[in-house]
């Protein structure tokens, strides 16, 4: 294991760390989702700005698809984390997988793998425990918007994956570029604080920015599998510091969708990677 490889793992330790703080700081910042949410995308321009100095983005058709899916996705996953608990929003947004094979499958003509259908099926079943839990309207629309996001997700790796490594930074950049410009008319900071500002400068500039230049450096050194594995740090961290900060908790049936998706998500990478390796 070289240095490299060492620090390349613990970049994605300290990624899913500030990936996972995402919950908890939507929670605590007193603004509207879409307030929230263009502020964060401006905030994270500016640090991806300065890590890129020259962006160059090829404006294919891939990156285009790449720029909305992102926007979608980080839009969405504010509105959801808003609207229903942090652990539902980040696990039903884990489905992403899913929807990467179902799209792949109808994009491409392949024939889905068994590890796919599999992982389809369990992840089914894990989201019919989300829904069947007795929830209030305003949770339910949560968790709809929460599963757009992963859809949203789903569609992102497709458009990346399409762009076969070629300005993909600059496919970030500009879908955060995106998401501010519409959130832009619906911004309002009625009820600020300074309290409320530090969490927003946190959630832009750290969260979001250093995150993603931290990761995007530690895809570099480790494997695909160690990144998916790693990263599961923060579907399991998020709903922790919002419990100890908020209160909020899950409930015993999202527990249990979240195990079930989370596990078949997993599986279904290990499976893949040993697939590729034989």
């Amino acid at each position: 294991m070289t240095s490299n490889h060492v620090r390349g793992l613990a970049a994605l330790v300290v990624t899913s760390i500030l990936w996972s703080m995402g919950g908890l700081f939507i929670k605590i910042v007193p603004f509207d989702a879409l307030t929230v949410a263009g502020c964060r995308s401006a905030l994270a321009c500016i640090v991806l700005l300065a890590w890129m100095r020259r962006p160059q983005p090829t404006w294919s058709l891939p990156q285009w698809g790449g720029i909305v899916a992102y926007a979608a996705t980080v839009i969405l996953f504010v509105m959801a984390t808003k609207r229903t608990t942090a652990a539902n929003a980040i696990l039903l947004q884990y489905t992403a997988p899913v929807w990467v094979a179902l799209f792949s499958s109808a994009m491409t003509g392949e024939r889905l793998r068994r590890a796919d259908v599999v992982t389809v099926a369990a992840v089914c079943c894990g989201m019919a425990v989300f829904f069947a839990d007795r929830l209030s309207p305003g949770m339910m629309e949560g968790n709809l918007l929460a599963v757009a996001s992963g859809i949203a997700f789903a569609m992102l790796a497709l458009c990346m994956r399409a762009q076969r490594g070629v300005a993909t930074g600059e496919t970030i950049l500009f879908g955060n570029i995106l998401a501010a410009v519409v959130c832009l008319p619906f911004l309002s900071f009625a009820g600020a604080t300074p309290h409320a500002y530090l969490g927003l400068a946190a959630l832009g500039f750290i969260q979001l920015g250093i995150s993603y230049v931290l990761y995007a450096w530690a895809l570099r050194h480790v494997t695909a599998l160690e990144a998916v594995l790693v990263t599961v740090l923060e579907p399991l961290l998020n709903p922790v510091w919002v419990a100890l900060a908020t209160g909020e908790t899950p409930s015993p049936l999202s527990m249990i969708g979240g195990l079930v998706v989370l596990s078949a998500v997993l599986l279904r990478a290990r499976f893949t990677r040993a697939a590729a390796t034989s």
